[in-house]
């Protein structure tokens, strides 16, 4: 019995030790923590897109510089989506639409253009409707706002509003130009003449020569098709308004000047006033420094009596090309650029001269102190939208007046027939 006993104790003391000894890990642990690490070493990598867009924007040294800037910042913001680059190309928001229709397919993916030009473009099917239509719309001021309406045909929306205040107004330099004086065109004319300097217009471009029609109270507009043009310009009392005009270019301290040149006749110190766009605020504000000043467009005489010029309104635009490849990644770009924080810098990468849409951008601090701001603002109310008064044919006809005009009307020509024939170019059907 005590050998049995003896026996079953040391079973027991066995069974004791082998509960105790801790659990083995060796195999199933192994196995457990290199699995993740095997699947991941077979698991391929996510393989980026390539993506190469084109973006045409003015041909103005700051506003390349800007758009680059904006450029590299969308290819920073989506590096881990996408491998993207962006080549500019400079191209004046004035011609865009004649480059454009050249050939749709090797146009660039993205562009800047004038809100004149949406009609045609549409009608090409060169542009991309936009997506986001709420958001676009809410931040540029509504379905009714001038901006929107510029980027849409018949209730769709074609484009991302980018500037506003497209339009022209008079600088004047203060050491030699009053206030007073630069209200109308006999006071411009009379400060240039003291001072043995000149004051200019370009005449021979119809953007500019609108304003003295507009003030007198003739109209252009576009027709059914948003493309052609009515205009009665050669009207009963139109050529009041042109003899108007020969009588300010007969004085000899008007000149006739393209934009170019009328930058190089401020920095020369030749010109002391003159009728531009705010594309040119910063160059002319450094030329003139403390005697720099902006006002509304002047009065001019018509029959004896002092009339108001009127002036277009208008809007740039970021188009998306709809032959793009990669069109998608393009309105990425598009809506990236004419944003509310983008807007703002290049408002003030372009010293002030690109006025944002954006109502929130437009109503910043830096934006409502500019002076061109304000003569924009004074401007408006004797103002017409550029995209909904003129169609395609309108700019030669005018041009060819505009250089008459400026010239005296050297031939003579009796000033109805070149009414009439401007206005026959003008309303010319779009073909």
């Amino acid at each position: 019995m005590k050998k049995l006993t003896a026996i079953l104790m040391a079973l027991l003391l066995v069974l004791s030790f082998a509960a105790c000894k801790p659990a083995t890990t060796e195999p199933a642990a192994e196995t457990a923590t290199e699995a993740p690490a095997e699947a991941a070493a077979t698991e391929a990598p996510a393989v980026k897109e390539d993506i190469n867009l084109t973006l045409w924007g003015s041909e103005l040294p700051e506003f390349q510089a800007a758009l680059r800037v904006m450029a590299d910042n969308f290819i920073a913001e989506y590096a881990d989506e996408a491998n993207i680059t962006i080549d500019l190309g400079a191209q004046s928001e004035s011609t865009a639409k004649d480059t454009i229709l050249l050939d749709i397919s090797a146009a660039a993916d993205v562009f800047y253009y004038a809100d004149d030009q949406t009609g045609e473009l549409v009608n090409a099917g060169a542009l991309q409707p936009v997506e986001s239509v709420d958001a676009v719309t809410a931040a540029n001021g509504g379905a009714t706002a001038g901006a929107v309406q510029a980027a849409s045909v018949a209730g769709t929306l074609y484009a991302y509003p980018a500037m506003g205040g497209n339009g022209y107004f008079l600088y004047y330099n203060k050491m030699y130009v009053t206030p007073e004086q630069a209200g109308s065109w006999a006071g411009l004319l009379e400060a240039a003449t003291t001072a043995g300097k000149q004051v200019t217009m370009q005449l021979n471009s119809g953007w500019y020569l609108y304003g003295f029609f507009k003030g007198a109270g003739y109209t252009c507009s576009l027709g059914e098709d948003k493309t052609s043009t009515l205009c009665d310009w050669n009207t009963a009392g139109g050529t009041d308004v042109a003899q108007a005009i020969l009588d300010i270019t007969a004085n000899p301290a008007f000149i006739n000047l393209d934009d170019a040149a009328f930058v190089t006749g401020v920095q020369e110190g030749t010109i002391v006033a003159g009728v531009n766009g705010s594309w040119n605020a910063g160059t002319i504000q450094t030329a003139w420094g403390d005697n720099y000043a902006t006002a509304k467009l002047p009065t001019f005489t018509l029959n004896g009596a002092e009339v108001q010029m009127g002036s277009f309104d208008g809007y740039k635009l970021v188009g998306v090309n709809a032959y793009s490849p990669n069109v998608g990644w393009a309105m990425r770009l598009a809506e990236w650029l004419t944003n509310e924080a983008n807007q703002i810098y290049l408002y003030e990468a372009t010293n002030g001269s690109a006025v944002p849409s954006n109502v929130n951008a437009a109503a910043s601090e830096s934006v409502q102190s500019n002076p061109v701001v304000a003569a924009l603002a004074t401007q408006s109310q004797f103002a017409s939208a550029q995209s909904l008064s003129v169609g395609g044919n309108y700019w030669t006809p005018t041009e060819t007046l505009g250089n008459i005009l400026a010239g005296g009307n050297p031939d003579g020509t009796p000033l109805q027939d070149l009414l009439d024939q401007t206005v026959a170019g003008i309303t010319a059907p779009v073909g």
